[in-house]
């Protein structure tokens, strides 16, 4: 049996007002539900993106009501947006335009898919690339 698929992607940084902020004017996206200090969720698509300073995950919550173990991760991490060719041209454009450096802009000689690739401002490596990297429609 294999799993059918992702549904949540974690990322980890310490400073959360900063990367709400970023998410929020950049990417235009809002977090559902959020824990100062410690925690930002968002939903894009039908999958969950989920923010944690790893100075406060790493120790369990005071009273915690729920059996969820501590867990952080130290460094940047990666997370891989899926956008199609046209989209990824916006993207850019819209980076761009609120003053975030692209990294790499390239086409993967595979797949032919295009990738962009950024930075928030935990250092974590954000991507724009089309399904087509990995195979995928």
């Amino acid at each position: 049996m294999q799993p059918s698929g992702i549904l949540e992607t974690v990322i980890y940084a310490q400073d959360l007002d900063a990367i709400e902020r970023f998410y929020a004017d950049v990417l235009g996206m809002q977090p559902f539900s959020k824990l100062a200090g410690r925690q930002l969720f968002y939903r894009c698509g039908d999958q969950v993106l989920l923010i944690f300073n790893p100075g406060a995950t790493t120790q369990p919550l005071p009273a915690a009501a729920l059996p969820v173990p501590p867990h952080g991760a130290l460094g940047h991490g990666h997370v891989c947006f899926k956008a199609s060719a046209r989209e990824i041209n916006a993207w850019r454009e819209q980076l761009q335009a609120k003053g975030v450096a692209i990294e790499a802009d390239f086409i993967w000689p595979a797949s032919g898919g295009r990738s962009i690739y950024f930075r928030d401002p935990g250092g974590n490596c954000l991507e724009f690339a089309e399904p087509k990297i990995w195979g995928l429609t």
